[in-house]
């Protein structure tokens, strides 16, 4: 998985030495501030079509990168390296090599190659500028966790990935009810595979399909919230025009879905917390989106971040998720099994098997 890192700081410093020529060039064209969107019959700008969130930025700044803002000879270099390393990835390889048996007692047979992985080749540009992180407020591009979020937030995912007795307990990705990371729930962040959403729209609600796991999120607009006893898992989203910005507010989300990881970032959150989100079109293949989040609870200030969502071609086929479906069993039956070997090893004064 090193190979899906964005490059470090001695890296890019290697690429620019190399290419001094070709990545001096500058940086993508701002937003027109005069763009009329394509509009429904109400008036209200549309949304119509399949859109990515594929990037190589994320949502919280890494340490190779001293502000929110790339320069573009840094930018450029960045995604030529991940070009060179997605390039590397595919090339074929020693049918003799790939066919010899994992070691005894080692981690297995390894995850999916790069082939079935669509984490983006470009970084997040968000009018005219390369951007290193999503997360623009706080200013270090860091999730403002309080000591007590962040040691409860580390140990519900910790229990989550090292307690494998109770299915309620094992990820809602792996479990295939909701998308892995914050794919389809608010904010809806890139994830490595499987970025697509679409949007459907009606005067009175608007529905975003996402890709991961096949889920539809109901935006209901000029409506009030539901009462907490209905969490849904993608939370309870209602919604307004501000001009030309749709804003929708999201709360009351299923207690199953405050953990949210993925390889590119994790998330904790509670039913309660709350995100608003701004989808504005600024031209005919970028939706500008912002999110901000808060709880109180959690988090040492409201956090704020925005990306671009790009126009993409689809459709957007199923996503025929079945891996937790078929591998809950052994799971289960494994946890089943320590357990019996360990009230006999009790009821043997210790002695194991």
């Amino acid at each position: 998985m090193k190979a899906l890192k964005l490059l470090t700081a001695s890296a890019v410093a290697g690429l620019l030495a190399a290419l001094p020529g070709a990545m001096a060039q500058d940086g993508p064209a701002p937003w027109d501030p005069d763009y009329e969107p394509p509009r429904m019959e109400d008036g209200t700008p549309s949304f119509a079509g399949v859109w990515s969130k594929a990037s190589l930025t994320v949502l919280t700044r890494g340490r190779q990168f001293s502000d929110l803002v790339i320069p573009p000879a840094m930018a450029q270099a960045i995604e030529s390296g991940n070009a060179a390393a997605t390039e590397r990835a595919n090339a074929a390889r020693d049918p003799d090599e790939i066919r010899q048996a994992p070691e005894a007692g080692g981690a297995g047979v390894g995850g999916y190659n790069r082939f079935w992985m669509d984490p983006g080749n470009a970084l997040g540009v968000i009018d005219g500028e390369y951007r290193s992180s999503w997360i623009v407020d706080p200013a270090d591009g860091q999730i403002p966790y309080t000591d007590a979020a962040r040691e409860e937030a580390e140990n519900a995912i910790s229990n989550m990935r090292n307690s494998f007795s109770d299915p309620e307990v094992r990820s809602a990705g792996e479990r295939c009810t909701v998308g892995f990371g914050s794919t389809g729930a608010p904010p809806m962040l890139n994830v490595l595979y499987n970025n697509h959403i679409q949007f459907f729209q009606q005067d009175d609600l608007i529905v975003i399909l996402v890709e991961m796991n096949h889920n539809a999120r109901m935006i209901r607009m000029n409506a009030e919230h539901r009462g907490p006893e209905m969490r849904e898992w993608l939370g309870d989203s209602i919604g307004h025009w501000e001009g030309d910005t749709l804003v929708v507010e999201t709360t009351n989300f299923h207690p199953d879905n405050s953990i949210r990881t993925a390889i590119r970032h994790e998330l904790y959150f509670e039913p309660d917390t709350v995100v608003e989100e701004r989808f504005t079109r600024v031209s005919d293949d970028v939706i500008h989106y912002e999110f901000t989040v808060t709880d109180p609870d959690l988090f040492t200030q409201p956090w704020r971040g925005e990306m671009p969502i790009w126009a993409a071609e689809g459709p957007i086929y199923e996503y025929a998720c079945h891996e937790g479906n078929y591998s809950l069993p052994g799971i289960l039956a494994g946890a089943r099994r320590e357990e019996r070997l360990a009230a006999e090893a009790a009821a043997n004064g210790g002695g194991g098997e």
